[in-house]
Parts: structure tokens; C-alpha cells; sequence
């Protein structure tokens, strides 16, 4: 079978969607390598070097003056041409007009977050999501949800039919699952002027991932708890400004550590994310009280790392977490500081918690993610 993808973020897409689609390539072209799999790129970069056994579709002649265009119409031409028999929207959307080709169609949609927070973007980029997902969700032969919280968002939204979702978890870097020897976990420690005990916040400096509330919650329990919280993730807007006007008035500017403000981030292994690993397995703890996710990584990717989690009660994240994550309600501040004490404070709990974590990080591989989606595929084109 001839599959293509939708490579757009693959090439220019450093995290997010463009790990999703670099990984599940990957993981395609690993275990099913009797399928030849195309990438219909609007742009190779350096960021991706695809497997041997694909192909590239880039645009041609006048199409280069307009790769976007291309992608989003033209690119069905070039398919056909091919002999596609199957076109994956690795990210929320699929080509104008593709369902006319007689090439089977299926989408992955990773959340509907901008549909229950439109406040949160800007309003011209809320209609255009809008009207993508929706004519993808329509058109395509098949839906993939990254989580069930998703496929439920998805039908009652977009009042698509249940049977044409499934529902396929994504898998984080194969990195992850891997130990972080001690020595280089010091030698990473070291380069970012890690402290020696550390709380883990991973994720964009915006509303809905919460961190303020996480402030509010350690300067509450400054007196019981003086563990510091690292940062990683930026963040521009009032939301970040809100946030680190709250520390410096707090004086917390010692316990609240922001990577991406140090010149370290500008390392290459902090821009690609290579040194995570080290710096996920060095944490006691991560902290992740989003109040909405279409899956939550960080959960999975801490599950991995081997350290407790701290998560909240809402959307998706208690299927990332399982029964492995201390969950909590993300608008309370109270419940953030006193889930933080008790598994800070209780080492058997934190072994309990750490147990649970590997044994339920075992369903989020990437063999399984492949598989699930191969079965997708196999069964609109059997």
C-alpha cells in the first residue's frame, strides 16, 4: 500500500505537532516496512531526516511560489500521480477536494482546546482552526482522536458520527524510556545550574496550563516545602507577565527557576530537547495542573522518566496519568500546595506512584501507536 503524509510539520515543526508526525513516520516505516510511505512536504529543512524507505512529494513549478496553496489543494494532483492509495492529516486537517480522488482519507486531531478557550487566541485564527477541523472531521474516511476526552469533543461539537472515530493514543521520544546515567544526569545538572532537588513544570507560559496557581501553591507552603520549581517551557504574553510579576512581588525569584530566560536555552540540546531526559529523570516530581488537554505529554513523558506526577482531575489527563499520577483540582490552590507536601513528604508513596507509572507508560509505546493506526489504515484499504 502507498500511504502519504501530511509532512508539513514534520520539517518545520521543532515539538508538538511536528513530534507526533516525526515519531509516527518513524514508527511506521520501523514496523511496516512493506508499505512505501510518501511525505508530501511543502518544505524539506534540516530539522528531519526521514527514513529510507519514503519518499518525498514537494511542490513543482509554480507551485513553489505557493507551497501553502499546494498543500492545501494542489497536493492531490501530485498524490494521484503517485498512486496513493491512502492520505494521512498528520496535523487537524486534510486537502480541499481529496475525497474526489478516490484516495481513502484519515486525520489525526489532537484537541479542540481553541472551540472551550477561544479567548485564548486570536479570533481570525479561532474561525480558521474552526472551519479546518470541521471540513477535515466531515470529509475524512477517518477520524483519529488522540485521546477519548478528544473523540468526545469531537462528536458533540462537530456532531460527527462516533463509529468513524478512533481513538489512538500518541507515544512520546523513545528517549524517555531510556535511564539517564548518573553521570550524565549530574553533567546536565551542571550545565543548566540545576538545583540539587527540584519540582518540574513542562509547558507553554499561557492561562490554561495553570502555573500561577502553582506559585500561589508553593508560596503557601514556603515554610513546610523550599524545594525550587524549574521551568521549561516560554511564553510572551500577559498570562507570562502575570506570572512572573507574582514571583518577583513574592520574592520567589530563587525557588521559581525559568530555563528559557537563562542563556543555557539557547544550547542545542535545550532547543531539541535532546537534554530533557536528563533533566525529566533529575526532578522529584513533576507538576502539570492544566486545566485542559487533548492528552497531556509531559504526564507520559515523567511516567517514563520514573518520577511521581502531580496532575489534574480534568479532560484527558486522568486517561495519560492512569491510576499512576496524584490528581487534583486544578483551580485550587490549596489542593496543588497539599498534593505536593504528601507525596514530597511520603516515600512510599512516591515508590507506589513511580510502580504504577512504569507499568502504565507500557500502553503508550510506539510499536502500539503504529500498530493502532496501521490498523486504521488496513481497514479502509483491506
Amino acid at each position: 500500500m502507498r500511504i502519504a503524509f501530511d509532512a508539513k510539520r514534520a520539517y518545520q515543526n521543532s515539538t508538538g505537532l511536528g513530534n507526533y508526525s516525526r515519531l509516527l513516520i518513524d514508527s511506521l516505516a520501523r514496523y511496516f516496512p512493506q508499505h512505501e510511505y510518501y511525505l508530501a512536504a511543502p518544505k524539506e529543512t534540516g530539522a528531519y531526516t526521514a527514513p529510507v524507505n519514503t519518499h518525498i512529494i514537494g511542490p513543482q513549478g509554480l507551485n513553489k511560489l505557493a507551497p501553502s496553496l499546494w498543500r492545501s489543494r494542489q497536493v492531490v494532483k501530485d498524490l494521484e500521480k503517485n498512486g496513493i492509495a491512502l492520505y494521512h492529516g498528520l496535523s487537524n486537517e486534510i486537502p480541499l477536494g481529496i475525497g474526489r480522488s478516490g484516495i481513502k482519507t484519515v486525520v489525526t486531531i489532537h484537541d479542540l482546546i481553541f472551540e472551550y478557550y477561544p479567548e485564548q487566541y486570536k479570533a481570525a485564527d479561532v474561525q480558521l482552526y474552526r472551519k479546518k477541523f470541521r471540513y477535515a472531521c466531515s470529509h475524512a474516511d477517518r477520524v483519529i482522536a488522540i485521546s477519548a476526552q478528544t473523540k468526545e469533543d469531537i462528536i458533540s461539537r462537530y456532531g460527527i458520527d462516533e463509529a468513524k472515530v478512533s481513538i489512538v493514543y500518541q507515544c512520546c521520544n523513545p528517549a524517555f524510556e531510556q535511564v539517564v546515567s548518573k553521570d550524565v544526569r549530574e553533567t546536565i545538572k551542571k550545565k543548566y545550574r540545576l538545583p540539587k532537588k527540584y519540582l518540574l513544570y513542562v509547558g507553554s507560559l499561557i492561562e490554561r496550563k495553570n502555573l500561577l496557581n502553582i506559585c500561589k501553591a508553593l508560596c503557601t507552603i514556603k515554610d513546610k516545602l523550599s524545594m525550587p520549581l524549574v521551568v521549561i517551557g516560554s511564553g510572551n504574553g500577559s498570562y507570562a507577565a502575570k506570572v512572573k510579576a507574582y514571583v518577583k512581588a513574592q520574592q520567589m525569584e530563587e525557588r521559581v527557576i525559568f530555563l528559557e530566560d537563562r542563556p543555557e536555552a539557547n544550547d542545542p540540546g535545550f532547543h531539541n530537547s535532546t537534554d530533557f531526559p536528563a533533566i525529566y529523570q533529575s526532578a522529584e516530581m513533576l507538576l502539570y495542573p492544566s486545566t485542559y488537554e487533548g492528552f497531556g505529554l509531559p504526564v507520559l513523558e515523567a511516567l517514563w522518566s520514573k518520577i511521581p506526577v502531580i496532575t489534574s482531575n480534568t479532560s484527558c489527563l486522568p486517561e495519560t496519568g492512569g491510576d499512576a499520577a496524584y490528581y487534583i483540582d486544578p483551580f485550587s490552590v490549596d489542593e496543588i500546595a497539599n498534593a505536593i507536601v504528601t507525596v514530597s513528604s511520603n516515600d512510599i508513596l512516591r515508590q507506589q506512584m513511580i510502580l504504577k507509572g512504569i507499568a502504565h507508560a507500557q500502553k503508550f509505546t510506539a510499536a502500539a501507536c503504529a500498530a493502532n493506526v496501521m490498523d486504521v489504515y488496513e481497514s479502509l484499504c483491506s
